[in-house]
């Protein structure tokens, strides 16, 4: 069923050099890659990206139950302490720290799939979900674009945009996010740009809204783009909002200091219709192993962050967007 990673992005050429309408799911360290031409596609695999998908849309007519139980402030903290050991010995300047979260529902994965809202969603093969706010790359024509995202906070709280837009630990945070994607976009394309610095988005995070901050590069990729997307794919990914910069070497901390395997979380996963090509990044994630529910969440973590704040960021991701 899974492809490793040559295999994988070798058939992610053919297919879009063959003007193919397909789906891919990349696993964060893609040693693990899914590709399949959507007139073949599983019928226990549902996608949503913005207004293509390939499910009906239902309204939630009953009540659900939800709990979590996210690691404990101590262990959050030392590994937190770890990853700033990391930056003052200059090995890495922004680190997407991660766990993964019990939880619990009276709903199964697909009924939590299929209600959800958001903008990128992904059910499969009751294996995994993801309802993410975040878009990693879309290409029209010959231009690519991708929208980091870095930066949460608590619509609630008093003078919240005002309060994230001027926040000095999070403005270092995304600058740093939207270079190194700019950096990569200029690996693959020419004319980069920054189009839209820190813009904010508001979310809907279960009985609380969240808003996040985002901005838009984009470059101008070659006329023959449709037969290397699986090389361009491979060039440009992990993401870096969920990995951090220097995007190879904080790799390289993330696999020391969490101690669980992402698998697909923080993956990609997107849809080529045969001419434009749309992607997600895969957060929000749910996971179910032996019956087990395990959501995985985070956020960057800088020399100015601050323990309790992260952990509580951590945790407000832990929803369900209904």
């Amino acid at each position: 069923m899974f492809m490793k990673r040559k295999e994988g992005f070798n058939a992610i050429n053919r297919l879009g050099r063959n003007r193919t309408p397909f789906l891919f799911i990349l696993s964060y360290d893609k040693r693990k890659i899914f590709v399949q031409p959507l007139e073949k596609l599983d019928d226990d695999i549902f996608y949503k990206l913005e207004d293509w998908r390939n499910y009906p849309v239902k309204k939630r007519e009953k009540d659900f139950t939800f709990s979590k139980h996210p690691t404990d402030l101590f262990t959050y903290q030392k590994a937190m302490e770890k990853i700033r050991e990391e930056i003052r010995s200059g090995n890495t300047y922004l680190l997407n720290l991660t766990f993964q979260t019990p939880v619990e529902s009276s709903f199964t994965l697909e009924e939590i799939f299929t209600y959800a809202r958001a903008k990128f969603k992904l059910y499969f093969k009751g294996e995994f979900i993801c309802f993410s706010p975040e878009r990693f790359v879309e290409i029209e024509d010959n231009t690519i674009a991708t929208y980091p995202m870095k930066g949460t906070i608590d619509a609630d709280l008093p003078d919240a945009k005002e309060s994230i837009l001027s926040n000095e630990k999070e403005m270092a945070e995304h600058v740093m996010i939207v270079d190194l994607m700019r950096n990569d976009l200029g690996i693959i394309g020419k004319d980069v740009k920054v189009e839209k610095f820190r813009y904010v988005d508001r979310i809907k995070a279960g009985d609380k809204e969240l808003l996040q901050v985002s901005s838009k590069i984009t470059a101008t990729l070659p006329p023959d783009w449709h037969g290397q997307i699986g090389t361009l794919l491979d060039k440009i990914t992990p993401a870096g909002s969920i990995t951090g910069t220097p995007k190879k070497r904080t790799m390289e901390i993330i696999d020391e200091v969490e101690s669980y395997d992402r698998g697909f979380y923080t993956g990609i996963f997107g849809v080529f219709d045969g001419k434009n090509l749309r992607s997600g990044v895969m957060i929000r994630f749910i996971e179910e192993k032996n019956g087990q529910m395990l959501y995985k969440s985070g956020g960057g973590i800088t020399i100015d962050s601050d323990a309790q704040s992260e952990y509580n960021e951590l945790a407000d991701k832990i929803y369900l967007p209904f």
